[in-house]
Parts: C-alpha cells; structure tokens; sequence
C-alpha cells in the first residue's frame, strides 16, 4: 500500500548555516515525485532528513498523517538508493541484496526466495554470485535497487542513481525504474540536478 509524505516548513541547520529554509512539499501515495535542483542546493540533505539520517531543527514531516520527526531510521520503513550506490564490495550481489534481511532476522529460506525474486525482477539473477568488482555501473544500481526493494519499503528515495550512468543505459533505467515503482507500489522521490532527467 502506498503511503503519501507530507513535509511542512523543515528547517535544516549546520552550525550557523541554513541549509533547507521552511521548505513544504506533499507527495501524493504512489507517487514518482522528481525533485530538480542544483549541485548544493539541499536536495540530498531533504532526502537524508526523510530518510531520518540527519536531525530537523524546524518543521513536521509526516508520512500519512503521522508525524515521523523523532522515529528512528530503522522504524521507518523507508529505502535510499545512493548516488554512489554504496554496496559492499567485500559481498557478492546475492549477499548485498540479502544484507538487510539478513539484519532483520528473516528466514534464510524465505530471504532467498526474496532475493531470487527481486534480482529477477531487476534482471541481474544471473550475476548473483558475482562480486561488485566484476559488475558495470549499471549492474552496480540494478544491486543497490535491489537491496533496497528487498525490504518492501512503503518509500523509495532515489539520490541521483542514473547520474553515473552513460546516455543510453540511463533512458534504459529510467523506464526501468518507473516500472518497478508500479509493480512495487511503492512512493518514490527522485532527485537530481539533470533537467533532462
């Protein structure tokens, strides 16, 4: 079930400097909401305060009514595929997408029936003993998404995973990744600094 986001007036501070200033945004439930934005304008550190990896010194967000300020990343519910894909370069591609279910204590039978499907589902189950070493760039996101939808998160924050990419595979993962956010139902934001994107 998608679940709508509601943000309301954040203010972000580091030291002395505002980062985010009263920023207010609402995202409706199943949503590819596309946040465009310069290099350095705070669309990270937004999807970081969403996410619960940095504090908010001002304002609510509120995921379906209920305010999320003060919940714990881990409560959440919520998966962020990076710019720079942060996986594990020690694991292979079916211990990177387990990882979190590992975490989480599921049954390693039922982890791998989940993990078989979602690498289907991004179409790499054919590298899944591959190391990260071995893997293009476009392979590397397919695992990072991977991870992510793992989890059945209700929200999907997306930090520039195409940016990397070159011009064809990026048109490829971009349909790619709307697809999958229809099958998965999940709300998605999607930032970048590319106005094409």
């Amino acid at each position: 079930m998608s679940v709508a986001i509601s943000i309301e007036n954040v203010i972000k501070r580091f030291g002395k400097d505002t980062i985010i200033n009263g920023l207010s945004l609402d995202v409706r439930p199943g949503e590819f909401f596309t946040l465009l934005g310069p290099s350095g304008c705070g669309k990270t550190t937004l999807l970081r305060m969403i996410i619960g990896f940095n504090s908010i010194e001002g304002g609510e967000i509120r995921i379906d009514g209920k305010v999320i300020n003060s919940i714990p990343t881990n409560k959440r519910n919520m998966g962020m595929v990076f710019q720079n894909y942060a996986i594990f370069p020690h694991m292979s591609v079916r211990d990177n997408v387990a990882f979190g279910l590992k975490n989480r204590k599921v049954p390693q039978d039922q982890s791998e029936s989940q993990v078989d499907e979602i690498l289907k589902v991004v179409k790499i189950d054919h590298l899944k003993k591959r190391m990260p070493s071995k893997l293009s760039g476009g392979q590397q996101q397919r695992v990072a998404i991977a991870r992510t939808l793992a989890l059945n998160p209700k929200i999907i924050l997306l930090d520039e995973p195409i940016s990397a990419l070159d011009v064809s595979m990026r048109e490829v993962m971009k349909k790619e990744l709307k697809d999958i956010q229809r099958r998965f139902h999940s709300t998605m934001i999607f930032i970048t600094h590319e106005q094409e994107e």
